[in-house]
């Protein structure tokens, strides 16, 4: 009975062993394409002339700088649903509902700094969370109804919305004439 005790003690230990590598190989996974994501958003940011940051295709859409402190926004949002991490400082500009009409935010300097923002608040927030805790399911209330899903969904949704985003200022670029940075898959 020992022995069985004492094997059993040391499976467990290799279990809890494996999943803490398998919890650190995909926290370094995502802070690797988050900024992987960051360095790609700042060629956007910097290929577009400041006097076009207001540009918008047509009436019904934002501007680049809105469509990039939208970007922002979620990227906060994201991290603090999916990891629950606060940085009050940074909540305070980048949760402010009002980012984007905001004149004095929408300049290329103020996005470039917000948008780079959001970018270490999102690694910091994974750098500090627990990856055991990826499956728990949280509840939220979005502009789209309430969600519930996995805190790993939540950090998913968040390179999601942030790539779809940057792929609409693609075309903003291309109505101002210029040709948006090369695909950075890697």
């Amino acid at each position: 009975m020992k022995s069985f005790l004492s094997i059993l003690l040391t499976l467990c230990c290799f279990t809890v062993a494996a999943q803490t590598i398998q919890d650190e190989t995909l926290k370094t996974q995502l802070l690797k394409d988050w900024m992987r994501a960051k360095n790609y958003t700042r060629e956007y940011l910097d290929a577009m002339p400041a006097d076009h940051y207001t540009f918008r295709p047509t009436d019904s859409v934002r501007t680049f700088g809105q469509q990039m402190l939208h970007l922002a926004f979620a990227n906060v949002a994201c991290a603090m649903i999916a990891t629950g991490y606060h940085d009050s400082a940074v909540l305070l500009v980048l949760l402010n509902p009002n980012i984007e009409r905001s004149p004095k935010a929408g300049n290329k300097d103020s996005v470039t700094r917000y948008v780079n923002m959001s970018y270490d608040y999102m690694m910091t927030a994974i750098r500090n969370f627990d990856f055991s805790k990826l499956n728990e399911i949280v509840k939220q209330h979005t502009a789209g109804g309430d969600r519930s899903e996995m805190r790993f969904a939540w950090l998913m949704k968040g390179f999601e919305h942030q790539t779809h985003t940057r792929g609409q200022c693609a075309v903003y670029l291309r109505l101002s004439g210029i040709l948006p940075p090369t695909e950075k898959l890697f």
